[in-house]
């Protein structure tokens, strides 16, 4: 495996394979959170921290609990379980430990528990035949690109706020269609990283 290979991994999580604006996984907190840039920084970097975790803890359950068991049927069940119990032990370390970090991320570290591209990127990470490290980097590149889909559309609802649509686009509809239009921009992404190092 080549530090190529892995750059290639983690471009590929950010803009060809982003996972909220690509596959439209991640959609609530992309919609509920991302009114506040703060608000929207802060639950992107909770989800980077639990993808790369999650990964971390998934991976070697697969390879070497489920699969050699013939359990692999369980996958979906187990990395629910996981990514929920990881969650809660991380949101009691940070209340303990980090007392001001978890006031900061203590409301978005539950919504984690229900997002979607968390599950998605572990069991992307097994299906894809990624070795162990691949997979860590392809959950920081996914964990990025959640990063930046969130902070981009931040700052286009914080627009949108201050604009005056019709009035049968206020709210939710106007949301949506601000949604469609950055999920659209990402497609001119396809074949970039391909040939990135071409």
């Amino acid at each position: 495996m080549s530090f190529k290979a892995l750059v290639v991994i983690v471009m590929a999580g950010i803009l060809v394979n982003n996972y909220t604006l690509r596959q439209f996984l991640g959609i609530c907190p992309f919609l509920g959170v991302s009114k506040e840039l703060k608000n929207a920084t802060g639950m992107s970097i909770a989800v980077i921290f639990v993808m790369l975790l999650a990964t971390a803890v998934t991976w070697p359950i697969q390879m070497f609990l489920l699969v050699p068991n013939n359990l692999g049927y369980l996958q979906t069940v187990v990395f629910i379980l996981v990514i929920a119990a990881l969650v809660q032990l991380v949101e009691i370390a940070l209340k303990k430990f980090m007392p001001p970090l978890y006031n900061a991320l203590g409301v978005f570290l539950p919504l984690i528990t229900t997002n979607c591209a968390v599950l998605a990127v572990t069991i992307a990470n097994i299906d894809s035949g990624y070795t162990f490290v691949e997979s860590l980097f392809n959950a920081l590149g996914s964990g990025l690109g959640f990063f930046l889909a969130m902070v981009l559309f931040s700052g286009v609802r914080g627009h949108i706020e201050a604009s005056d649509p019709p009035e049968s686009f206020k709210g939710l509809p106007i949301t949506l269609v601000a949604a469609a239009i950055l999920s659209l921009s990402f497609f001119g992404f396809n074949g970039v990283v391909e040939n990135l190092f071409a």
